[in-house]
């Protein structure tokens, strides 16, 4: 029993959301479940692959309290998005956009994948039809051009 309570404790010490520190939390918690669901979708741009909640960046605190800032003075999720992304550029949102010019990341990689399955298709059922070598060996002026090349 001690085992699995002392496991529950480091656990829940390790969870992300410990890298929002107390003194960001905000007052009100409406507003701080929308700011930590705004949070999770912002990628922090020291760390890369971590949102903002989960780093202890300085850069991922400052984007933290800005997303508090804009939410306090009324701003509404989209809008708040919309402010950092102009503010710090698309790579800060975790989960990129589908329209403009993203759509060809997103279209790329399985459009990729079909012509390479159907080029490997069409490689092996050649390699099937493909006539078989002649075994027969060397021709005779084959064999004495080696014989040849042997004895130098």
């Amino acid at each position: 029993m001690f085992r699995l309570l002392l496991a529950s404790l480091l656990i829940a010490l390790a969870s992300p959301s410990w890298a929002v520190q107390p003194d960001e939390i905000l007052d009100d918690p409406a507003l701080e479940s929308r700011a930590r669901d705004i949070s999770a979708g912002l990628r922090c741009l020291v760390c890369r692959n971590e949102s903002i909640d989960e780093s202890n960046a300085e850069l991922a605190r400052d984007m933290r309290l800005l997303v508090r800032e804009r939410l306090v003075e009324g701003d509404s999720d989209p809008e708040v998005l919309s402010f950092i992304v102009d503010r710090y550029g698309e790579y800060v949102l975790l989960r990129p956009t589908t329209d403009g010019a993203n759509i060809i990341l997103w279209v790329a990689a399985p459009v990729l994948f079909v012509i390479a399955m159907l080029s490997a298709g069409l490689y092996l059922r050649r390699r099937e039809n493909a006539p078989e070598p002649s075994s027969g060996g060397l021709s005779d002026d084959e064999q004495k051009r080696l014989k040849e090349l042997l004895k130098d």
